[in-house]
């Protein structure tokens, strides 16, 4: 029996491509942790504003820590409706945004060193959270600021969600919106953190494979 190790042991000594395929999810991994990284200082969304009098559109770029584009202008827009200044929403979500993009790359990386194959498909769920989490927020501010209006206002409008995919309307403007840079590249990282998952499983899946036989041999 010892004889049979001793011959498996030279005959499968540790090769170049098995040390490379174990390092890959973690070089993947930390590639997801720097698009994440990458992501957080560009825009993540783009509203475009279209009307007569503004026949090159009002622009309105969102990112993680604030806004920027025609703020000034689209804000003083919105007061003729009743709407809340546009600084006012989310401001919780961009104080504290760099510690969440910081805490969801440390946890799927931190994922790939769990003991089992399910905990380690964890690691592409923290990276999904980021995209999928800023959409949710920015439909629910959407929805808040365009039904919360002041009865008071100069113009007075029926409640509206303005549409976060594409075209719409809001009273006499025309909308497009679509994700920008940022949004994008956040995804490119949720993907990177899911394939890291997906080759750290196998790798460990592997690894059992190979024990049990070699175990069979010992028997």
């Amino acid at each position: 029996m010892i004889g049979q190790i001793l011959l498996r042991q030279d005959l499968d000594p540790p090769r170049p491509a098995s040390l490379a395929r174990q390092a890959l999810p973690f070089a993947l991994a930390w590639g997801g942790g720097a698009a994440f990284f990458t992501a957080f200082s560009l825009p993540w969304w783009k509203f475009i504003l279209y009307a007569p009098q503004y026949p090159h559109g009002l622009r309105l770029e969102i990112a993680l820590t604030g806004l920027a584009g025609d703020v000034h202008e689209i804000g003083m827009l919105n007061h003729y409706i009743g709407m809340k200044h546009l600084e006012d929403a989310a401001t919780f979500e961009r104080h504290f945004a760099g510690y969440g993009v910081a805490a969801v790359a440390l946890l799927a990386v931190a994922a790939l060193f769990w003991h089992g194959r399910r905990s380690r498909w964890l690691s592409g769920v923290p990276g999904l959270l980021l995209p999928l989490g800023f959409l949710a927020d920015s439909a629910f501010w959407l929805y808040r600021f365009g039904h919360e209006l002041d009865p008071h206002a100069p113009v007075r409008i029926p409640g509206f969600t303005p549409q976060l995919f594409g075209n719409g309307q809001i009273g006499q403007f025309m909308t497009f919106a679509q994700p920008a840079a940022g949004f994008w590249i956040a995804l490119v990282g949720a993907v990177l953190f899911a394939a890291a998952g997906l080759l750290r499983s196998y790798s460990w899946d592997s690894r059992r494979a190979s024990r049990g036989e070699l175990a069979h041999d010992v028997r």
